[in-house]
């Protein structure tokens, strides 16, 4: 009941932040939206639905096994293959992950070449210095994301090959998912806060989306 409940309230939520009737050209012809862990993608459908508004393809994967158990390595590998179906191998695109997702995009774009096609990363709620709500879950994409993780180590290490893409990070200090909150801060990007009460809801928040709209789309005169 509890997570029906839940559906029902972010569906409305999202409809009513998700309409935009003016168009805008937009910076990025492509969008690649990532997931978290234990999620499928549905949670995009209210950022996705504003980007396509405005012409945007977006592509947004199901990432499996959805619990990480095999790590989060190979999500990124299925990722890459993902990306190289829908887009082919030399098209240019953004990235938005969610959460793990923003982990999962950083390692394909640091660890698989990425970054050579890559415009721009935004991570949303995403554990950069890992979180101690990982420690509750098995398996191997949970250890990864446990502070101080090899993983982790990895991706500070090789983070210089982002190179010049543009990266944002948002958080909100209300999250019980990423602990300590601030693990979401990443030195690398742009960081940002918004007052979100629960970490599902900060791919429902109107700042949010507001703010990544406004990065992806540059609206037309008179508009």
């Amino acid at each position: 009941m509890t997570a029906r409940l839940f559906q029902l309230f972010t569906g409305v939520f999202a409809t009513a932040v998700s309409c935009h009737p003016q168009p805008g050209q937009p910076k990025y012809d492509k969008v690649v939206l990532v997931h978290g862990i234990f999620e499928d993608g549905v949670s995009f459908e209210p950022l996705r639905l504003r980007l396509e508004t405005h012409g945007i393809q977006c592509y947004v994967p199901h990432l499996k096994p959805r619990d990480a158990r095999e790590g989060i390595d190979k999500l990124a590998e299925n990722l890459k293959a993902g990306i190289d179906k829908e887009f082919g191998p030399t098209d240019r695109f953004a990235m938005v992950g969610f959460s793990m997702g923003g982990l999962v995009s950083r390692y394909y774009l640091q660890n698989l070449g990425g970054a050579e096609r890559c415009e721009s990363l935004m991570t949303i709620s995403s554990p950069h210095h890992g979180t101690k709500a990982a420690y509750a879950y098995f398996g191997k994409g949970a250890q990864q994301m446990r502070p101080g993780s090899s993983f982790l180590k990895n991706l500070e290490d090789t983070e210089d090959r982002l190179g010049e893409i543009p990266v944002i990070s948002y958080r909100t200090p209300m999250d019980l998912m990423i602990l300590p909150t601030d693990s979401s801060v990443w030195e690398r990007a742009e960081n940002y806060s918004h007052p979100v009460i629960l970490h599902p809801l900060m791919l429902y928040s109107k700042s949010v989306l507001d703010d990544i709209e406004k990065r992806m789309v540059v609206k037309k005169k008179g508009v």
